[in-house]
Formats: C-alpha cells, structure tokens, sequence
C-alpha cells in the first residue's frame, strides 16, 4: 500500500511533488484546475517537464488527480453536462500527459427532489463514455459516494451498472472512500467487517475494478448516509476500524490518500501519514495474532 495526502499543485505540478516530499508522501493527489471554476486547467509542455523531473527526483511514485466537485455528469441541464463533459476530458488529458495513476471522479447525483436515479446513472454513463472516448491510456476510477441526496455510487451495484453502461472497457475502475462506505452502509470497523465489504465489492463490481482508496474517518454513523470526515481513529471507524482498513491484504500495492482532516483538524502533515503507517502495522499485527 501506498500513503499519501491530497495536496495542492498551486504554482505548477511540480510544486505538488515537493509538497508530497515535505509531508513523506509515497503517492499525491491533486486536483488539476481550480475547484470552484470551470475553466480547465492546461498545462504547458514546461509545466509537464518539470513535474517529471521532479518525480524522478523525490519518493513519491504516485499521482492521482480528482476531478473537481462541480462537475455533475448526471445533470439534466445540458449546460451543466457540457461544462462536466468538457472539465472530466481535460482532467483526463492531464492525467495522460502527467503519467497519472488515474482520474478520480464522483459519479454525479440525480435531481435533489426525487429524479430517477435510472435516468441518472444513464445519463452519467454517457457522459463518462464520451470522456474515455476523447482521452486516452488514463484511467478513470468511479469514487463511491455516502449516499446523501440522489449522489450516484452509493451501492456497489450502482457502481457496477454505471461501469457496465458506460462501456465496461479497461480503463474504468473504482475508488473506495472508507468514510462513505461507512455512511452509505458498508461497515468497515473491524478486521472482519472489512473483509466482507471486500467480499460484497467482488461481487458486485469485481476486485479487478478496484484501483485506488481514500482512507478518511466518518464523523457520522453507519448508514447516515452523511459524507463528513473525521481525524483519522477519532471517528465512527475509530482506530480498530482505520487499523483494519489500512491493513486490508486485499488493498495491498494501492494507492491510499488522506484527504484529511489530519489529526490536529487541518490539512494533512507528515506526522498523520506516520500515524497512517503506524495503524496499517498495527492492523497488520492484529490479523496476524488472530
């Protein structure tokens, strides 16, 4: 498993490594244009450069990107679908020219006052399918969502339908969020609960989707369906539940990012991805005594 944090690649992606370095970060997320804009974010030939380089220099092996969370590529407003179409294909291009792991991106969600969840996942797939079909080689990893409103990718089945309909190629997969597996109803607090959640994704979607993790602590119970993250081992995970994540046999080789908050209640810092570490050999220790 791979550790790392979310961070900001303000200044250049290059600027992303050397935040990755600071905080011994074995892989780095980043989102590739500013998050409350639409406008996309193109790198220049410099630009890309520099972030090789850098990457070759540091520690950190890994890149992912997420998409930014205005896109809405379920949205019945075609305005809406375009501007999600148009930023997803960039965010894509980006992570082709970065040497990115993959694109991260949360499915969408129907209307707030009772649109078909059907028709949603219908259109979102669509619009999916028209991003691979204008990109290529990045991956794009579904993220699964808390439930909350009409957010698609609540259940594994969604998850599945949405890959099926949005073409099923190679280049689709997922990324489990711990937080809102939890708050979607998947529990994730004990050795033995995760190995089942695991045990129901393969059934659903299949282990050979799944491609990346975010490890965060919900601060909202089992089923709330609330996407509110907590300081890692001080929520409803608590530390048995982080220890067991973390040390999942399944997950092993993956990319895991912190998104936070860290353990002082701000951004992420070198010191919770030692703590991560540390739950992961605790974790480790546990399912071995077992």
């Amino acid at each position: 498993m791979l550790i790392g944090a979310h961070v900001s690649p303000a200044g250049g992606p290059a600027n992303a490594v050397a935040r990755g370095v600071e905080r011994d970060c074995e892989v780095i997320q980043i989102f590739n244009q500013n998050p409350r804009a639409w406008k996309p974010r193109d790198y220049s030939d410099e630009e890309i450069d520099g972030f090789h380089a850098a990457m070759a220099e540091s520690e950190v092996g890994t890149l992912m990107i997420h998409a930014v969370y205005l896109l809405n590529c379920a949205s019945e407003d075609p305005e809406i679908r375009a501007k999600s179409l148009s930023s997803l294909t960039a965010s894509l291009q980006a992570g082709a020219a970065l040497g990115a792991h993959c694109v991260v991106l949360h499915p969408g969600s129907a209307l707030k006052d009772g649109g078909s969840v059907e028709a949603a996942i219908e259109r979102a797939a669509a619009v999916i399918a028209e991003a691979l079909e204008a990109s290529e080689t990045c991956p794009l990893h579904l993220e699964n969502t808390a439930g909350a409103g009409g957010t698609l990718g609540r259940s594994f089945e969604e998850l599945a339908t949405l890959i099926e309909l949005a073409g099923g190629g190679e280049r689709l997969g997922v990324c489990l969020d711990s937080c809102h597996l939890l708050a979607s109803g998947y529990d994730v607090r004990t050795a033995e609960a995760v190995g089942a959640t695991v045990e129901a994704f393969d059934r659903s979607v299949g282990l050979r989707r799944l491609g990346s993790l975010h490890f965060n602590d919900s601060a909202t119970p089992l089923g709330s369906n609330v996407d509110r993250h907590a300081s890692p081992a001080t929520g409803e995970l608590g530390r048995e539940g982080c220890a067991a994540f973390l040390s999942e046999p399944r997950f092993a080789g993956m990319p895991v990012v912190l998104e936070g908050p860290g353990l002082e209640g701000k951004g992420i810092v070198a010191e919770d991805l030692a703590f991560a570490r540390e739950l992961r050999e605790e974790g480790r220790v546990s399912r071995s005594a077992g």
